[in-house]
């Protein structure tokens, strides 16, 4: 920054994404940012081992790949450049240019505003699908185990909590069962029309899978699961009244199946050309229909290539099945769109206020400092003949003074909240920024922070 050209700080909050989503990056890029189960904690070490990164939390999911931090400083730059290079390592590519063209990044209020759509499920493939809160709610707990969150953008997260909350609650947004494990039974549905015929088996015993079950109902002729962990696959089996059975026997599983859902947390195919090609073969014909909710992709893409009446969707290919269920719901996104838009000014009062407090009450007690010592200094020489009464009330005068010669000033730095009056008073009386004075919020009960209007 030039000595003689000052530039306006960023906003105060610090706050930064970057990420990758199902509208930026195809399930082929998407999967190589994917984070294994237990590698989080890694990741977020790295991130917090950043000196441009003061917070961070790193949010996983089949259809994206965020990272929220604070900036250190307020230096969003350095921060955003410093995330990306995470990213970039994570996904073990060696130039950034490879990996730019499928991010995108958001700073200050609009990684505020996209935090808060995120978690209430307005930026996800199927509107409304409630899995996403979960799922932001299991990286926060992550996060903060990690010590990687504290008072702002922890803050922010559990804000975002609430906002979804609302959302769910004032809004149709999320009304009936809405997820990618639906959508994928819906895609079965269009193309099998009554599925009271057909087989379905569930590879994995995960929410997805349980999503799918819940789903599919009494709709299917039986239920199958087929799990790595055998008393996994049984538990949710018994859950729908289907059967069970062990990973091993998946191509027994698919042999008498007709429909297939995929979602493991396999980092490699569980679902390779061979075995499509040895199962079919068995089928002797039989139309066979797999859809690979998974990321990574569990299936084989080309495990359907040269193999007659054997049908493989992923994640993408649901686009065309979310887009009806997108245009029933718009109404519902709109209000949903309004609830995000009023908590976002909520925050950024609150935000104002980290500015605006600490100043008015430094620049409180310096002024109070400076008129207090000149009088002890006139107290112990010309007029250390006063007596007690005198002495205090020349205190009760001075205070006085201080009420009225700064009521305007604070006035008027409470109305600019945060702006440039607020730093202009920091820079002339040398006072404290907020970074400083900010202490932790108290928490009530439940872990949601107080909020101050």
């Amino acid at each position: 920054m030039s000595a003689d050209k000052p530039q306006k700080p960023p906003p105060s909050d610090g706050i930064v994404v970057v990420g990758l989503s199902h509208k930026t990056a195809p399930v082929d890029v998407r999967e190589k940012f994917a984070v294994a189960d237990g590698a989080m904690p890694a990741l977020l070490a790295r991130l917090s081992g950043k000196p441009e990164i003061s917070e961070a939390l790193f949010l996983s999911t089949c259809n994206r790949v965020e990272i929220f931090a604070r900036a250190e400083g307020g230096r969003h730059e350095d921060a955003l450049r410093a995330v990306r290079d995470v990213l970039r390592e994570h996904a073990h590519v060696s130039s950034s240019d490879e990996i730019v063209p499928y991010l995108y990044e958001r700073e200050g209020e609009d990684a505020v505003r996209h935090i808060f759509r995120v978690t209430a499920s307005l930026d996800s493939m199927v509107l409304g699908e409630p899995q996403i809160l979960g799922q932001v709610k299991e990286a926060y707990d992550v996060a903060t185990s990690s010590g990687a969150l504290g008072n702002l953008l922890g803050r922010c997260v559990t804000r975002a909590f609430s906002v979804a909350k609302r959302v769910r609650t004032e809004t149709a947004l999320g009304a009936g069962t809405v997820s990618i494990s639906s959508v994928a039974v819906d895609l079965a549905k269009s193309i099998f029309g009554d599925l009271s015929g057909h087989t379905v088996l569930l590879v994995g015993a995960g929410e997805m899978a349980e999503a799918a079950a819940k789903s599919l109902g009494k709709g299917a002729r039986s239920i199958r699961v087929c799990n790595r962990s055998f008393e996994r696959a049984a538990a949710l089996a018994q859950t729908f009244g289907g059967t069970a059975a062990p990973l091993d026997q998946l191509e027994e599983e698919m042999v008498l199946s007709d429909i297939v859902v995929v979602s493991t947390a396999s980092r490699t195919y569980v679902i390779t050309k061979d075995l499509v090609k040895r199962v079919m073969k068995r089928r002797r014909g039989r139309t066979l229909f797999i859809v690979d909710i998974s990321v990574p992709r569990n299936v084989d893409p080309a495990a359907h290539e040269d193999v007659d009446n054997c049908f493989v969707y992923n994640v993408d290919d649901l686009e065309q099945t979310v887009a009806e269920g997108l245009r029933a719901r718009k109404s519902e996104a709109a209000a949903a769109e309004a609830i995000v838009a009023s908590e976002l000014e909520d925050w950024k009062t609150w935000v104002r206020g980290l500015d605006v407090q600490p100043t008015i009450v430094g620049l409180r007690a310096k002024t109070r400092a400076v008129l207090h010592g000149e009088l002890e200094r006139s107290l112990a020489g010309k007029l250390r003949h006063l007596g007690q009464d005198d002495q205090k009330a020349l205190a009760q005068m001075m205070d006085a003074a201080l009420n009225k010669l700064l009521h305007g000033p604070t006035t008027r730095l409470k109305g600019d909240g945060g702006g440039d009056l607020v730093r202009a008073a920091r820079a002339l009386f040398d006072l404290p920024g907020p970074a400083e004075n900010e202490a932790d919020e108290p928490r009530p009960e439940g872990g949601e922070p107080r909020v101050e209007h």
